[in-house]
C-alpha cells in the first residue's frame, strides 16, 4: 500500500465523515493505493462509527494527547508513505498530490506552509497568525538548520520508516515540533509545499490552548538546543563579567556622570560565575544527548572532550586555584599594613573579589572535567546485528539438538544360547 491518511480524533463527530470522504475520494481520483486511519483518543461523541462508515479503520489510542494519537495511528499506518491531518475540516483532504509527488521523488518529510498557500478569514486566530506561529517558526530556523517556514502546520507527509526511525516521544501539541527538529537534526530531506487552511467546520471551542501549547513548543525548542540554552548565553554573560571585571580591578570607571566601582565588580564577578556555570552545563547536556542517543553527535563538542582531558581540566583547575590564593594572600598582606584594623573595603575589595572569583572558577573546572569524564564512559550497547547473530546461533543450536537422537540407556545386546550337547 502506498498512502495512509492519519487523522487524530477526539469528539469530531462533526467534521470526521466529511474529512474521511475526502481524502479517499483524493486518492480515488489519482489513483493512489491508500487507506485512512483514524486514531481515536476517547471520542464519546459516535465518530468513530461515523469514521467506519465513511470507510476508514478506525485505531483506539488509550494514552491521552495530540501526539500520542498520532504515534499511534503512524504506527499503524500500512502505507509506505503517510499524511496527517486534523479530522476538524481546516486542512483541504481533496489536494494531498503535491505531497504524495514530492514524496515519490525522494523527500522524507514535506511540510505544509500555510502562509503561502493561504489562510481564509477567521481560519487562524490574529494571536497565532501575526504572533505565534511566526516567531516560534523563526526559532526553529534560528535554533536548528531549517528552512521551514511553518513549523506548526498540521498538514504534512512523511516516509513512515524514517519518522518511526526518529523515536518520537513527546505526547502533546509539541509533537508537531519535535517531528521537524529531528528529521533536521539527522539530516533528513525535508521539503515544503503550499496549503492552505479554512475555517474549522466544528461548533465546539477548538482543543488548542494558545499560551500553553505554545509554551510547550517554545520550551521544547529550548530543551533541545543546549546552544542556545546555555552556550551562548553563557558566554555572552561571562565576557561581559570579564572585561568588566578587568577594567574595574584596577579602579572605578567613569563614562560621564556615571561612575562604576566596587559595586559593579561585584556584580561582574557574579555573572563571570554564572556564565562560566551555563557554559559547563551547556557541555554537559551536549556530552550526555549525545551519548544518549537524544541529539546527534556534535563534532566540535567531541573534539573539545577529546582535547580538554581530565589529567588538562585538573590541570587548569589548580592553575586558577593557585592565582586565586596567591589572590588572597595578597589581602592578607594588604591587611597587615592596616595592622589588622578597619579596611577600605575600595582598596581591599579589588584583591578580594578577583581573587574569589578564580577559586570558585577553579574548583567548578576540577569538578566539570571529573564530570564529563563519567558522562563520556561508554556503555556496551547491544547492536541489532548483536540481537540477529544471537538469535541466529540459539536457532541454529535448537536445530542441532532436534536433529542429534536423545541418548538413553543403552539396550541390552541380544543373548544367544548354545545348545548343551545332551
Amino acid at each position: 500500500m502506498e498512502l495512509t491518511v492519519v487523522m487524530p480524533c477526539l469528539n469530531e463527530a462533526e467534521t470526521v465523515e466529511t474529512c474521511v470522504r475526502k481524502a479517499l475520494a483524493c486518492m480515488v481520483e489519482h489513483g493512489i493505493e491508500g487507506e485512512v486511519v483514524i486514531a481515536d483518543n476517547g471520542s464519546t461523541d459516535g465518530s468513530q462509527q461515523l469514521a467506519r462508515d465513511a470507510g476508514a479503520r478506525v485505531v483506539h489510542i488509550d494514552e491521552k494527547g495530540y501526539g500520542n494519537a498520532l504515534i499511534g495511528g503512524i504506527r499503524a499506518a500500512r502505507g509506505r508513505y503517510v499524511i496527517m491531518g486534523d479530522a476538524d475540516d481546516s486542512y483541504d483532504f481533496t489536494a494531498l498530490l503535491p505531497f504524495v509527488e514530492e514524496l515519490r521523488s525522494g523527500a522524507d518529510l514535506v511540510m505544509g506552509n500555510r502562509f503561502r498557500g493561504g489562510i481564509e478569514p477567521g481560519a487562524m486566530p490574529k494571536l497565532h497568525r501575526y504572533l505565534g506561529n511566526p516567531v516560534l517558526s523563526f526559532i526553529g530556523r534560528l535554533f536548528f538548520p531549517s528552512a521551514i517556514r511553518d513549523f506548526h502546520c498540521g498538514l504534512r507527509g512523511f516516509r513512515r520508516d524514517s519518522i518511526i526511525n526518529l523515536g518520537l516521544q513527546t505526547g502533546g501539541m509539541e509533537f508537531a515540533s519535535e517531528m521537524v527538529v529531528k528529521a533536521t537534526l539527522q539530516g533528513l530531506d525535508v521539503r515544503e509545499v503550499p496549503t492552505t487552511l479554512s475555517p474549522d467546520g466544528r461548533t465546539r471551542p477548538p482543543h488548542l490552548r494558545s499560551w500553553r501549547d505554545g509554551w510547550r513548543h517554545l520550551r521544547f525548542l529550548l530543551l533541545y538546543s543546549p546552544r542556545w540554552l546555555f552556550l551562548i548565553p553563557g558566554a555572552v554573560l561571562m565576557a561581559l563579567g570579564l572585561v568588566a571585571g578587568a577594567a574595574l580591578t584596577f579602579g572605578p570607571v567613569y563614562i560621564g556622570k556615571l561612575a562604576f566601582d566596587i559595586d559593579t565588580l561585584v556584580g561582574a564577578s557574579a555573572m563571570v560565575v554564572i556564565g562560566f556555570q551555563a557554559v559547563l552545563f551547556g557541555l554537559f547536556t551536549k556530552v550526555y544527548a549525545a551519548e544518549e542517543g537524544f541529539l546527534p553527535e556534535d563534532r566540535r563538542i567531541k573534539r573539545l572532550v577529546d582535547v580538554v582531558t581530565l589529567e588538562k581540566g585538573l590541570v587548569a583547575g589548580s592553575v586558577l586555584a593557585l592565582a586565586g590564593l596567591a589572590g588572597m594572600v595578597a589581602s592578607l598582606a594588604h591587611w597587615q599594613v592596616r595592622n589588622f584594623g578597619e579596611l577600605i573595603p575600595a582598596e581591599s575589595l579589588r584583591l578580594v573579589v578577583p581573587s574569589a572569583t578564580a577559586l570558585v572558577i577553579s574548583f567548578q573546572t576540577i569538578f566539570a572535567s571529573l564530570f564529563i569524564s563519567i558522562l563520556g564512559i561508554r556503555r556496551t550497547k547491544e547492536t541489532p546485528v548483536d540481537v540477529a547473530a544471537s538469535a541466529a546461533e540459539e536457532a541454529a543450536e535448537a536445530v542441532t539438538r532436534e536433529s542429534t537422537p536423545a541418548s538413553g540407556p543403552a539396550e541390552p545386546e541380544a543373548v544367544t544360547k548354545e545348545s548343551t550337547p545332551a
